[in-house]
Order: C-alpha cells, then sequence, then structure tokens
C-alpha cells in the first residue's frame, strides 16, 4: 500500500490561499504571501495585512505540458499558465475548461476551484485554485 503523499497540516495552512486566493501583503514593500506571516520575506517588516486577492487576471504566458511531474501523470497533456492578477501579483497556475488553441496572451481570465489530482490508495481527493478564459455573465 503506497502512504499517503499530501501533509494535511501543511494543506491546513494553505487552505486560505488554495480555496479563496487569500494571504498576506506586506504594507510597506507590497509583497503578496499566500501564507499569513509576521514578517515580510522581501523586507523584514513586520506590518502585514491580511488580503483577498481578486478573482480575475491576465494571462502573461502559457505552456502545455506532457511529461507531468509526479501524482499528474494520468491528467496530461494539461495547461499552465503565468497569470498577473489585477493587483500586480504574479501567479503560475494550471488552465481549464479551454484548449490551448482557444488560449491568447493578454487575454483575462478567472480563478476557479478544481480537481488537481487523487492522491495515494486512499484517493483523497485534492482540490485547489485553476484558473480559465474569463465567462461572460
Amino acid at each position: 500500500m503506497k502512504p499517503l503523499t499530501s501533509r494535511p497540516p501543511f494543506y491546513w495552512r494553505l487552505r486560505p490561499f488554495i480555496y479563496r486566493l487569500e494571504g498576506s501583503r506586506c504594507s510597506v514593500c507590497g509583497h503578496f504571501h499566500p501564507l499569513n506571516r509576521v514578517v515580510c520575506r522581501r523586507c523584514g517588516s513586520r506590518t502585514l495585512e491580511r488580503e483577498r486577492l481578486n478573482n480575475a487576471g491576465r494571462l502573461v504566458n502559457y505552456t502545455v505540458v506532457h511529461q507531468a511531474q509526479e501524482g499528474f501523470e494520468k491528467t496530461t497533456p494539461y495547461l499552465v499558465g503565468w497569470v498577473e492578477m489585477d493587483d500586480g501579483t504574479n501567479l503560475v497556475g494550471q488552465l481549464t475548461d479551454c484548449d490551448p488553441q482557444d488560449l491568447k496572451v493578454g487575454m483575462t481570465i478567472e480563478m476557479v476551484v478544481r480537481k488537481l489530482r487523487v492522491d495515494g490508495d486512499s484517493n483523497l481527493i485534492v482540490y485547489g485554485v485553476k484558473f480559465r478564459p474569463l465567462v461572460q455573465r
């Protein structure tokens, strides 16, 4: 039996970011941290504010992954994109609900929560943030 590779305490701490793009922003240098922090990793300031990133951003670049890292082998090929959020924060994440020919650099994309993978023999489903082209409502 293959052991569970997910570390529940790690995912528990990342939960606000994984599901809501919520973290800490330094009031001095403006750096965004996905985890709640006491000290800014960039400038050392202790003035950090809780912040939730906007759900929309701009696609800076993307690629199609054909040789996946461990745990994602069954999902190949998949898309990964570099996203600049509306506030200037840069994120890298998986793209979903689209084909590569539908993507254009500079297009508006939005955050969605989707299944990332099934972990280990326990079949624990891991969910998290992915991005898709903006759906007009």
